[in-house]
C-alpha cells in the first residue's frame, strides 16, 4: 500500500495531501482579503509556488485547478489576467471557474490545486 503524507495539518484539513506522486492542496484563500480580486488572485498563486515548491513540485506540474469567485460577473477579467501572468500556457491545467457564496464577504477567490509531484 503507498503510503500518505500530510503537510500543515490541523483537525480540521491538510493543506496538501500526496498521495501515488500527487499532490493535493486544499483551498487557498488570500492571507489579506482587504485587496481587490487581483491582489488577491497574487495572493493565492505566491501561496501555491511556495506549497508546490515545499513539496518538490511546481505550477508547470499541475493537472487540474478549481478556481472558485464570489462575483464572478465583476472579478472574473481581473482574476484571468492575474492568472494568464503566472500560468505557463504551454503547461495549462484542466480547469474549472464558478461562483460560489463565501462565509466571508471579504474572500473573493478561493483556488483548489491537484499537481503532478
Amino acid at each position: 500500500m503507498n503510503p500518505i503524507s500530510r503537510l500543515h495539518s490541523n483537525p480540521r484539513l491538510s493543506r496538501v495531501v500526496m498521495h501515488n506522486g500527487v499532490a493535493y492542496l486544499a483551498g487557498i484563500v488570500a492571507p489579506d482579503c482587504s485587496q481587490d480580486a487581483a491582489g488577491q488572485t497574487r495572493q493565492i498563486l505566491a501561496r501555491i509556488d511556495a506549497l508546490l515548491g515545499e513539496v518538490g513540485s511546481s505550477k508547470e506540474r499541475l493537472l487540474s485547478v478549481q478556481i472558485w469567485m464570489g462575483n464572478m460577473k465583476r472579478d472574473v477579467d481581473a482574476m484571468n489576467t492575474v492568472w494568464c501572468e503566472w500560468v505557463d500556457p504551454a503547461q495549462s491545467p484542466a480547469r474549472a471557474t464558478c461562483q460560489v457564496t463565501f462565509d466571508d464577504p471579504e474572500i473573493l477567490v478561493e483556488v483548489i490545486v491537484t499537481a503532478a509531484l
